[in-house]
């Protein structure tokens, strides 16, 4: 099921993307949108009845995290080579705020503070209850489903401040979306799913899910071990290889196998 999150000019609401849609995130012909009563995360799938065209829906960020993004760096083994880091022992996290969430076709700004500014195309985890120290036998009981995500870091700061606050927490450094599948499981990223990033039509990351270091039930138990989650919370799983940068008027465009695409251009901030 893709659970979506849009508006036709009117209040956000939630609703379920029916139709056929291909890998890259292009309904066909007859696809609709049904609305859902309330949000999906407190009240449950509650089709409202009503149908709307796709093309009548703009789509928005799938979930604005009620409390936080958190993100996990050197997932990938040749992206931890191409930054020039070991790899990692255990995952290492770090947070974006939820200010930083946008949602597809929305600008991600390029800050005045940088002059490096990165792409980074990634599968993202979104919780679906309030959950603490889960077992990662037990992960798939507290995840609603996935979507994209890109974690846009202003790789410049980022290495000089150190730790990852300032370089991945700007405003427009999370985009999401283009919707919440909540048919996949954690086996079918272990088992390969393609994940690119093209740069106006040039691809530039070109990873398989499959080489993750550390799995999503595994990043679930580590992140619960040490804070609380709550609905509508997200885990950036890391980013393949092929990082690189972006400028004002490109076109960033992630896509993973079964999720679709998610789409932003770059811009500057008036």
């Amino acid at each position: 099921m893709r659970i979506a999150r849009f508006t036709t000019g009117e209040e956000p609401a939630y609703g379920v993307v029916t139709g056929e849609v291909d890998d890259f995130g292009q309904p066909a012909d007859g696809t609709v949108v049904v609305p859902l009563s309330g949000d999906p995360f407190y009240v449950g799938i509650k089709p409202t009845g009503e149908e709307i065209p796709f093309e009548r829906v703009r789509l928005l960020a799938p979930v604005i995290p009620r409390s936080k993004v958190v993100g996990i760096g050197r997932n990938y083994a040749a992206h931890a080579a191409e930054m020039g880091n070991d790899l990692p022992t255990e995952p290492l996290m770090f947070i974006k705020p939820n200010t930083s969430v946008i949602g597809p076709g929305d600008p991600i700004f390029y800050p005045r503070q940088t002059g490096n500014l990165h792409f980074e195309g990634e599968v993202a985890v979104v919780i679906g209850r309030i959950c603490r120290d889960v077992p990662a036998d037990q992960a798939t009981d507290v995840i609603f489903g996935y979507t994209l995500g890109n974690d846009v870091t202003a790789r410049d700061l980022q290495r000089k401040d150190v730790q990852f606050t300032r370089g991945k927490g700007f405003d427009s450094f999370c985009p999401l979306g283009p919707w919440i599948e909540t048919d996949l499981d954690p086996n079918d990223f272990a088992e390969g799913r393609s994940i690119q990033t093209h740069l106006n039509g040039d691809l530039k990351q070109d990873g398989n899910t499959k080489d993750l270091i550390f799995d999503i039930p595994t990043l679930v138990e580590h992140v619960t071990s040490v804070m609380t989650l709550l609905p509508g919370d997200v885990i950036l799983t890391g980013t393949p290889d092929g990082v690189g940068p972006m400028e004002v008027g490109d076109e960033v465009e992630v896509s993973v196998q079964g999720l679709g695409a998610l789409t932003n251009p770059v811009a500057v901030r008036d």
